[in-house]
This record gives structure tokens, sequence and C-alpha cells, in this order.
């Protein structure tokens, strides 16, 4: 007999394990090809009591970034305390695993993903993911030693979102791209972006 009523204890975790598993999927497979079905069923409630918290996927891919907004900085900081790697060395390291973020648990949206999302949210929280966008890469930036104001952050943000969407969209997206040089351009990219951030170190 199915449940009929769920504490507010129950529900938050509920809404915690939908996140969760979500974001798991997400990360793997991307969002355009997770489902609303195979996020519910891995938390074992019905298709209903899923919509009973979120209006769609879409909700839950953004909730899920969200959570993940934490993690990401917290990895950050415990590559800077690592007495085994530079500072330069922990900046690629961190850009390395999150550009292959299908590896370590991070999702990172394709430029499918962007369009799918973006399309369908509203203005207002557009907005308000671009705050916590720069809010993140912001921290980021402090995190490696760097004063973050609004244009060096912005800057960082296109710089280490374009070798994670270019090293997703190879092949697929990009098909002019060469595919057996996908990893070294990634790798190149990084290396580029780890020498700005050594430059605007020294600079400050």
């Amino acid at each position: 007999m199915p449940r009929v009523a769920y504490s507010e204890e129950e529900r938050k975790r509920v809404k915690e394990e939908l996140l969760a598993e979500g974001l798991k999927l997400m990360a793997r497979q991307g969002v355009q090809h997770t489902t609303v079905e195979q996020i519910y069923k891995k938390v074992g409630i019905s298709r209903t009591f899923f919509y009973s918290f979120f209006s769609g996927k879409e909700e839950l891919a953004v909730e899920s970034l969200y959570l993940q907004q934490p993690r990401i900085l917290s990895y950050a900081r415990r590559l800077t305390e690592d007495p085994s790697l530079s500072r330069r060395g922990a900046v690629e390291k961190f850009l390395f695993d999150c550009c292959y973020g299908e590896k370590n648990g991070i999702a990172v949206l394709s430029v499918e993903d962007q369009q799918l999302l973006f399309r369908r949210l509203p203005e207002e929280e557009l907005r308000k993911f671009r705050r916590k966008q720069a809010q993140l890469f912001g921290e980021i930036l402090e995190c490696f030693g760097i004063r973050a104001d609004r244009e060096t952050t912005a800057l960082f943000i296109n710089l280490c979102l374009a070798v994670m969407v270019i090293r997703k969209a190879i092949p697929e997206t990009l098909p002019l791209l060469v595919p057996e040089a996908a990893d070294e351009t990634a790798a190149f990219q990084i290396r580029a972006i780890a020498d700005y951030l050594e430059k605007l170190r020294q600079q400050q």
C-alpha cells in the first residue's frame, strides 16, 4: 500500500536523496541524457511524489548544481593545503579534475545541457544562477591566492568553462575538431590558465 503521508523530516531526506542521485547521474551522463524516471527510481519513490518536490528535471538540475558548489570549493581548498602540491600544481589538478568531471563525480554542463536548462529557466532564476556562479569562482580565485574583482572573476569563469565545454564537445558537438588531440588540447588550455593565474598572483 503506498505511503499517504510523509513527515517534514522524511520529505527533507527524500529531497536530499533526489538531489544527490540526480547529481551523480548528471555527472556521469549529462543533463540531457538523465531522465526524471532514472532519478526517482534510484531513490525508490513514485513519479507523482517526485513532482511534489520539483517542477521537472531542469529545476532539480539547477538545485543539484547549487549543491555541488560548496563541494567544489572545499576540494579546491584541500588541494591548496596539500603539501605535495605547489600552488600552480593545485590549480592544474583542480582544473583537470573539473574538466574530466564525469570521472570525478563533478557535473559539467555540455553545450546541449546549457541550452536545455537556460531556455527553460525563468529570468530571475538565471540571474540567481549567475550570481551564485560568480560567487563560487570568485571564492576559488581567492583560494588560489588571487584577489577576485568582478572583471578577473568573469574572465576566470569563461576560461574555465571554455576548456570544460570544449573537451566535452569533441567530437559530437564540434565535429571539425580533432578527437585524437582532445586531451592535449585540454591540457594546453589548463596550462595557459595556470600561467595566467601565476601572472595575476605576481602582479598582486
